[in-house]
């Protein structure tokens, strides 16, 4: 439960009783935007909520976001293909999409796309009955009708939880957004040399704003490529590697 607020009750009555075999069960109710629950709370009912519902846990409240705009979708599609190009050339990442991720007792977001190091190459997620659990290393966010969540709230809550980088690809107005966690806060980073924003956490993910914005992939990525071809990308990989492998070399949990 919300150490800020006791859980409220939702408007929506619960049934008096549904048939099932030769048992009566209780019908769940329906999720409310702005419900105050805890997180295993909402987990519970979003999932006997109908399919194609969306719904996410921003600090304890829920939020139901509008169904997503063909700009919005537009604008996703170059952002996954920067992540995937770049975790094809770094062993041990994997990009996804669209995955709902369990942050905390209050926290259970659907970013729309991430960055993760697995956890077999040391990475700080896991997968729990096939969901994924902790702060992603890095999350980006389409922001169109959902600026203010994505950039106030949800913002909070990455911060919290401790995701290491956040990106916002923004809409009307066009923006790129790059925070990086500094002493536990989440910092706004203006793009570096040759106008390029430069990952702390991921050598050699390097991203030219414009070429998001622009949907121009040949650009992305080339700059993708001059990123892993450094010397830093190159000992991040090795890294990775030396964490599998002593990942491997620890006995097994009795």
């Amino acid at each position: 439960m919300s150490d800020r607020h006791s859980l409220m009750t939702p408007p929506a009555p619960l049934a008096k009783g549904v048939a099932e075999g030769d048992a009566m069960t209780t019908a769940l109710p329906l999720l409310v935007e702005g419900q105050w629950l805890d997180q295993p709370t909402f987990h519970r009912l979003y999932e006997a909520m109908p399919r194609g519902t969306r719904a996410e846990l921003i600090n304890g409240v829920v939020s139901m976001p509008s169904p997503v705009g063909l700009e919005h979708g537009v604008a996703e599609m170059p952002v996954c293909a920067w992540l995937y190009y770049y975790a094809e050339q770094t062993p041990g990442l994997k990009a996804v999409h669209n995955a709902t991720v369990i942050l905390g007792k209050r926290s259970e977001p659907q970013p729309d796309a991430l960055l993760l190091i697995l956890p077999e190459f040391g990475g700080r997620t896991r997968v729990e009955k096939k969901m994924l659990r902790g702060a992603p290393e890095l999350v980006v966010e389409v922001a169109h009708s959902s600026r203010y969540v994505d950039l106030g709230p949800k913002l909070e809550d990455y911060q919290r939880a401790g995701v290491l980088e956040y990106v916002v690809r923004a809409l009307e107005p066009d923006q790129v957004l790059w925070f990086v966690q500094r002493d536990g806060i989440l910092v706004q980073q203006a793009p570096g040399e040759g106008g390029l924003y430069r990952s702390v956490n991921f050598p050699g993910l390097w991203l030219d704003p414009e070429a998001l914005i622009g949907d121009d992939g040949r650009r992305l990525r080339a700059v993708i490529d001059l990123g892993c071809a450094t010397p830093e990308h190159a000992a991040f990989v090795a890294r990775l590697t030396a964490a599998r492998e002593r990942n491997r070399e620890q006995p097994p949990p009795a």
